[in-house]
């Protein structure tokens, strides 16, 4: 281990044959690089296509120069790696052709093998959750110690959750903590190949890569500036990738961009080693059947199944914690043999009227708003208990913030009056 709960980093590839990748793949992606970058040194062009140069980079680029695609124009400092580089005319004709076949630039890709390799040595099942690190991780919100110790077992299981309840207790909130309190880092690859098809995997947006350390010390994150490794992979927070209402079959399977003609690492794929959130299970355009049918194999199996653009079938690694969240009875989602396959199904209940009042303290903290039993009894027999209305968990910040919103309006400091929790309810419950 390089630091605390982080993966061994992979060795640095000292040859061409160790990178799993041929000369003449490497050579069309130094030549694509150089096309759309253009006059580079060659060290610049081994840190873009993240291989060393000695003993591969400055293979690749003699293999370019006797093939007369590049020419060196000059030196920028000692030695071969301050060369630098430019496309000949023959090689500009053979980097558009390549264009043609396909625009990836960047990290050169490594082995699917690989990949699969390194997702099974950094599972996300084989992370150990203790109620100690559950309460941290959970203590911004207000849970009952009952779905805690719900919640603990699910977790460290790796398997599928199923959070269910009313809308506005805190479903995605809790999903997302789950995501948040995964320990330790894990490695992706920046993109993979699968004979000549490139895959990109490492996402900016989905992604929180993990800086170079500063300080030589294994109590933190990260790896040490100047270490030799095998950089196509990239150190990553373990993922929480959510999606909602939005999400449909064909984002599931891998996206192929007809222009660039290279792919895009579907969902769940980005979500291997963390956690994979379809928040608001059954409003998707998609039935929940089909969209259950669709990972019947991958939850049992852990292997999921893509398809390429020409028809081929490969088999990825499926290795994340599914977690679905609905406001609507699973009962009416789907049936009882579906059910018995998502392993855990948590009901995140209404809050009890002490833990409402946990939150109302909180958020009013949070606000600088005095809080007083006597505002908080006002509104609970005023907005609850008269109109038969249930609590939720997201009442008290919504309120809150309606009531902080007039009281902008109106000049005056914000407090829990009851002329100010009459305005600020009546604007937020559309009746009593």
């Amino acid at each position: 281990m390089d630091g605390p709960n982080q993966p061994n980093l992979p060795s640095e590839p000292r040859s061409i044959e160790e990178t799993g990748l041929s000369i003449a793949f490497l050579a069309d992606l130094a030549l694509k690089t150089m096309y759309t970058r253009g006059f580079l040194m060659g060290h610049e062009i081994s840190e873009a296509i993240k291989l060393p140069f000695t003993g591969i980079m400055d293979k690749v680029l003699d293999y370019l120069r006797r093939e007369h695609l590049t020419e060196v124009k000059g030196s920028g400092g000692f030695g071969e790696s301050s060369y630098q580089y430019v496309i000949s005319e023959e090689g500009r004709a053979r980097a558009r052709e390549l264009m043609e076949q396909n625009q990836y630039v960047g990290s050169a890709p490594v082995r699917l093998e690989a990949y699969t390799q390194m997702v099974a040595a950094q599972s996300v099942s084989g992370q150990i959750i203790t109620q100690d690190m559950l309460k941290r991780s959970f203590s911004h919100l207000v849970l009952s110690d009952s779905i805690l110790n719900q919640l603990g077992p699910a977790i460290n299981s790796g398997k599928s959750i199923f959070l269910f309840g009313n809308p506005g207790n805190g479903k995605t909130a809790i999903a997302e903590a789950i995501g948040g309190m995964m320990p330790g880092a894990i490695l992706i690859p920046y993109a993979i190949n699968i004979d000549g098809h490139i895959i990109k995997v490492y996402d900016q947006l989905h992604h929180r890569a993990i800086s170079e350390k500063t300080v030589d010390d294994n109590t933190t994150l990260g790896i040490r500036k100047g270490e030799r490794y095998d950089k196509r992979w990239v150190l990553i927070r373990r993922p929480l990738i959510a999606v909602g209402g939005e999400l449909l079959l064909e984002n599931l399977d891998l996206v192929y961009d007809p222009t660039t003609k290279f792919y895009e690492a579907p969902f769940q794929m980005k979500a291997n080693g963390g956690v994979f959130l379809i928040d608001d299970f059954g409003r998707q355009q998609v039935r929940p059947r089909d969209l259950l049918n669709r990972w019947i194999v991958p939850l049992e199996k852990h292997i999921d199944y893509l398809t390429l653009a020409t028809g081929r079938k490969i088999d990825v690694p499926f290795d994340a914690l599914i977690l679905f969240s609905t406001n609507l009875n699973p009962d009416e989602l789907v049936d009882e043999a579906f059910l018995r396959r998502i392993r855990y199904k948590v009901m995140v209940m209404d809050p009890t009227w002490d833990e409402y009042r946990e939150i109302f303290k909180r958020v009013c903290s949070k606000n600088s708003i005095p809080y007083t039993e006597e505002g908080l009894r006002y509104i609970v027999m005023e907005y609850y208990v008269k109109p038969k209305r249930k609590p939720r968990a997201v009442h008290p910040r919504d309120i809150l913030d309606e009531l902080i919103d007039i009281a902008r309006f109106r000049s005056i400091p914000p407090s829990l009056s009851n002329e100010l929790i009459d305005s600020a309810c009546k604007a937020y419950f559309l009746k009593g």
